[in-house]
């Protein structure tokens, strides 16, 4: 267990989850869920059941460093600080070098901050599963959810079926990644069973990550490299300012996990969802009748079906007529868009993006 870590990375902004997730606080510091628990917390609680709390790293943006030690009540040195969003390649290999210095043989999964997992017994199962494969092998695993309907927010992952790992079952070797889909294509993946969800989450050891993104990012590693006796004294702040404003932006998916040879799909049964727009909460709220899902406060519906409300506590909604909208209501603005059109919702932020709140 002591080799095992986990690195949480939680420096999103929530734009789809405007106007509740703002740049101050993004969604994955807030009680999205109404069950008590932000994002974040939920995570870092999930994630102590596979590895030791102390072995729990956070990478965020400089912003919100304070708001994660507040609601994780983690040690200051266990929350690394990006100064500027350079996607998910610099983060990781960011992480994985803080690591790598306190345990050469660390083996790491690593997660975004505001996942909901609904089975945490099978998750626990997967991600130590994860761990036994990568302690013994030269490999990348990305967990794959098997698909239920034609989502066209996620990213897919081909996978050689029938192909299962020898003594490891469900993991398969990868064919291909695909990026977001169109709506038709998403259809044709669904009706085959070669094609999985990518979960975005990630297990594997800190050699192998790091061997994989010295020879596709080279860049990228030269840079945290070069300064990696500086991690962990009081010259780390500076040196990660200049390494971030040199890094590429660039996801570890695109850099790394579509070029490298040695990358596997772990099978998660797990019930999961990156929570990813407004519409996803309907899967996790309960709905009336009419599937009216009321996430917060209270509103009250005539004529209306399909809809997703969210209402500040202490306040109340009457809607009459709508059908298949988001209404999202806070103290300092109203959302009020076609589910269908959700997806434009950080297109619209652009036009009031001069506005310091938002």
């Amino acid at each position: 267990m002591n080799n095992r870590y986990a690195l949480i990375m939680a420096g999103g902004v929530g734009s789809r989850f405007w106007p509740l997730s703002q740049s101050k606080k993004p969604k994955q510091f807030l009680d999205i869920l109404g069950n008590g628990e932000t994002l974040i917390q939920q995570t870092f609680r999930r994630f102590k059941s596979v590895c030791p709390e102390e072995n729990i790293y956070v990478v965020t943006n400089n912003d919100h460093k304070d708001i994660v030690i507040e609601q994780l009540g983690t040690k200051p040195d266990k929350v690394l600080s990006e100064p500027v969003r350079r996607n998910t390649a610099p983060c990781i290999a960011y992480g994985t070098f803080v690591i790598l210095k306190d345990n050469p043989d660390a083996i790491i999964t690593v997660t975004p901050a505001d996942h909901v997992i609904g089975n945490e017994e099978e998750f626990r199962k997967t991600i130590n599963k994860g761990f036994d494969f990568v302690s013994i092998k030269d490999a990348l695993i990305t967990l794959g959810v098997k698909p239920d309907k034609p989502e066209t927010g996620y990213g897919y992952i081909q996978v050689q079926q029938g192909d299962h790992i020898k003594g490891f079952d469900k993991l398969l070797n990868v064919k291909a990644f695909t990026e977001k889909p169109d709506l038709k294509t998403a259809k044709l993946f669904i009706e085959s069973d070669e094609y999985y969800w990518n979960a975005g989450i990630f297990i594997w050891s800190a050699k192998s990550i790091l061997k994989a993104i010295r020879k596709f990012l080279p860049e990228i590693f030269s840079t945290f490299n070069e300064g990696k006796s500086l991690l962990g004294t009081t010259e780390e702040d500076n040196f990660i300012k200049k390494a971030y404003s040199s890094c590429q932006s660039i996801s570890i998916d695109y850099g790394v996990l579509e070029k490298a040879d040695n990358v596997f799909v772990l099978e998660a049964n797990m019930d999961w969802s990156d929570l990813g727009t407004w519409s996803s909460l309907s899967d996790h709220t309960q709905s009336d009748v009419s599937e009216n899902a009321i996430v917060r406060g209270k509103a009250y519906t005539h004529d209306c079906t399909g809809n997703l409300i969210s209402i500040t506590p202490g306040k109340v909604a009457i809607l009459q007529g709508l059908n298949d909208y988001i209404v999202v209501e806070t103290r300092e603005a109203l959302l009020i868009i076609k589910k269908e059109d959700e997806q434009k919702i950080k297109l619209y932020l652009e036009e009031i993006s001069s506005h310091d709140t938002f």
